[in-house]
């Protein structure tokens, strides 16, 4: 039930190499890929929580930054490799690690299969590209738990102690817009998430079931190798 802004440097980098990419799709490692079928490892993350600045989490501990690595398995379900309109059905698997950078601790799995359309010129518009990710999350006890646990200690009159479990988690969806151009991208995306249902519905830390995210995003390219 509380908002805020993060301003993020980020960044931007394509590379296509034979085995590791980093395109629109994202970063990840390329293992096996057919005209239907690729095998990957892809990087998740999440931002960090001061907790002194979160009504529902003060007095309790600040949660580090998440980064999120696994393997995905994407199947095409419409549209070549190399269309420029492709519905796939991903499934990334990934294990999760909270760190400050100095120290790094597991804190379980995320599931997360989902349809993913791509769509290049979009409504006719060159160069622009339309991205829609819709699909539910299921996670380990330990994730849940790192997220919306109450420990006794931090137990308040207003705050009970709350023991996660494992399961589904809530869902997404998720629709961006971006264009490239020669030395510039620009991009933005909103997304949608609903907790209704999820195993951690009624944590005291959970104060909406449904919220909302945006954000936009521009970078300069500086540098482009001879070869793309």
């Amino acid at each position: 039930d509380q908002r805020r802004t993060t301003v993020l440097p980020f960044p931007y980098v394509v590379y296509r190499g034979e085995y590791l990419r980093a395109d629109e799709k994202g970063v990840r490692s390329l293992f096996y890929q057919s005209e239907r079928t690729e095998l990957n490892i892809n990087v998740n993350g999440a931002i960090p929580v001061d907790s002194e600045d979160n009504n529902a989490r003060r007095g309790m501990p600040d949660l580090d930054p998440t980064v999120e690595v696994g393997p995905t398995l994407n199947f095409a379900l419409w549209g070549a490799r190399d269309a420029r309109r492709r519905l796939e059905l991903r499934l990334p698997l990934r294990a999760v690690f909270a760190t400050d950078f100095t120290h790094f601790n597991y804190q379980g799995w995320v599931f997360q299969p989902n349809l993913n359309l791509d769509v290049e010129n979009v409504l006719g518009h060159q160069g622009w590209n339309f991205g829609l990710m819709g699909g539910p999350l299921f996670a380990s006890r330990r994730y849940n738990h790192y997220f919306y646990a109450v420990d006794p200690a931090y137990a308040t009159a207003t705050r009970p102690a709350y023991i996660a479990r494992e399961g589904y988690t809530g869902a997404q969806l998720t629709a961006s817009l971006s264009k490239r151009y020669r030395d510039f991208w620009v991009g933005g995306f909103i997304r949608a998430d609903t907790l209704r249902g999820a195993v951690f519905e009624n944590s005291p830390l959970v104060k909406d079931r449904q919220y909302f995210a945006a954000g936009v995003a521009i970078a300069w390219i500086f540098g482009t190798s001879k070869t793309t």
